[in-house]
């Protein structure tokens, strides 16, 4: 069963936000300069924010914080964040299936950003409502 898409929207001021509370003041952060000195094409957002965000909608999707039982990522696409007053915006879409065991239920995650997927092997095991 598929769930609803769940969007998130990223600017500038959010990365900010985050690199005070996470402590990550990399300059590929806020730094376009830096950025696309190191190669990349523009400043992206913290990869544990973006994990931090498909949590959220899965949290939204289980109902509340405790139903998850598992949850991982991998990283592949930087989500890049221009600097806009809108910045960009992170969608996340699951598929639910059933478990062996009946009173879970995997969910399987993508996340995407500008129509490219930035996540794979994303999955989170949630207690059943």
């Amino acid at each position: 069963m598929e769930l609803p898409t769940q969007r998130y929207r990223v600017t500038r001021a959010d990365l900010v936000r985050y690199a005070g509370a996470s402590g990550d003041f990399n300059p590929i952060h806020w730094s376009e300069s830096f950025a696309a000195k190191v190669g990349l094409p523009g400043v992206i957002a913290h990869g544990m924010l973006t994990m931090a965000l498909v949590g959220r909608a899965v949290t939204t999707w289980a109902g509340r914080p405790d139903a998850i039982v598992e949850y991982g990522v991998r990283f592949t696409r930087p989500v890049e964040v221009p600097d806009t007053e809108d910045g960009t915006e992170v969608q996340v879409s699951a598929v639910a299936k059933d478990t062996d065991d009946p009173g879970l239920v995997r969910l399987d995650l993508t996340a995407t950003c500008a129509g490219v997927k930035v996540l794979a092997q994303a999955k989170a095991v949630i207690k059943r409502p």
